[in-house]
């Protein structure tokens, strides 16, 4: 699959660091490859949405929105049922669009804040009037959009800040040099989300051979069999403390019949998935 790149590919002006687009589509898509070249909120306003990172993944609908890393994703769009198109306000800025706002703030880290790539968040009354207003300013000449989208993005972060702290902002300019530990968040942050592995090469930034051979390096098992390990742990879970029967989960971990899992669950537990529930 082509691997997308936004927002170049998007043909916005290249001269503005924060720069907004209407997109909307009538094609639905799964998986597709994202290279996000800027940090971007998606105001959801039509259709779900679903997005793999490397440390975090949400599916939404249009009752929230999303902030993104710039970074690797992988990117699923279904369209309205009622409406049956897609439509995102897309707001695009850089990292460093978001330092001049920490500083010009004042804003201190927090240490307990856990770092992420994506987040979601809740439509309220102001953030449905803020993307309104996105929407009329992007029927405005280019200059003036510059100078008024510099004080919208501050004003969308203000908000975002006085109610969920500053976190996410260290998130999005938080550079981790540590590429084995990011190796290892990818993999384990990922464990039931039923990627491929060439999907998985392309949130780590890899190449599947490399993947591949990392991937051996630091968990000591081929990633096909690791992942059936953690999915069959992970049915037992289910099986033993949400009481779910076993055709309710086959497909959640992974496997396309009733027959092969009970088959893989019996050959790791030793018994079936309905003997080891009645245990």
């Amino acid at each position: 699959m082509k691997t997308i790149t936004l927002p170049d590919e998007l043909n916005l002006s290249s001269s503005k660091s924060i720069v907004i687009y209407d997109y909307e589509s009538t094609k639905e898509i799964s998986k597709q490859q994202v290279l996000l070249n800027k940090n971007t909120f998606s105001f959801l306003q039509e259709g779900k949405k679903e997005v793999f990172f490397d440390n975090s993944s949400f599916s939404i609908d249009n009752s929230q929105f999303l902030l993104m890393k710039s970074g690797h994703c992988l990117m699923t769009e279904k369209l309205s049922n009622i409406a049956n198109y897609y439509r995102s306000i897309l707001f695009f800025f850089s990292n460093e669009d978001v330092l001049k706002f920490i500083r010009k703030f004042e804003l201190n880290p927090t240490t307990s804040s856990k770092l992420y790539s994506t987040y979601s968040f809740n439509y309220d009354s102001f953030i449905k009037r803020f993307v309104d207003s996105l929407l009329d300013i992007s029927k405005l000449s280019a200059s003036i959009q510059r100078n008024i989208l510099d004080a919208k993005f501050e004003e969308i972060m203000l908000y975002l800040v006085e109610f969920k702290g500053v976190g996410f902002l260290y998130s999005i300019i938080n550079n981790s040099d540590n590429h084995s530990q990011r190796f290892i968040q990818t993999v384990e942050s990922n464990q039931l989300n039923k990627l491929t592995i060439k999907e998985l090469s392309f949130l780590s930034n890899m190449s599947v051979s490399t993947f591949k051979r990392e991937f051996e390096k630091h968990f000591q098992s081929s990633p096909s069999k690791w992942f059936q390990e953690k999915r069959l742990e992970h049915s037992a879970f289910l099986l033993k403390n949400k009481s779910k029967r076993p055709s309710d989960i086959y497909e959640e971990i992974g496997y396309e019949n009733l027959s092969n899992f009970i088959q893989a669950f019996k050959v790791k537990y030793g018994i079936t998935p309905k003997q080891y529930q009645s245990n």
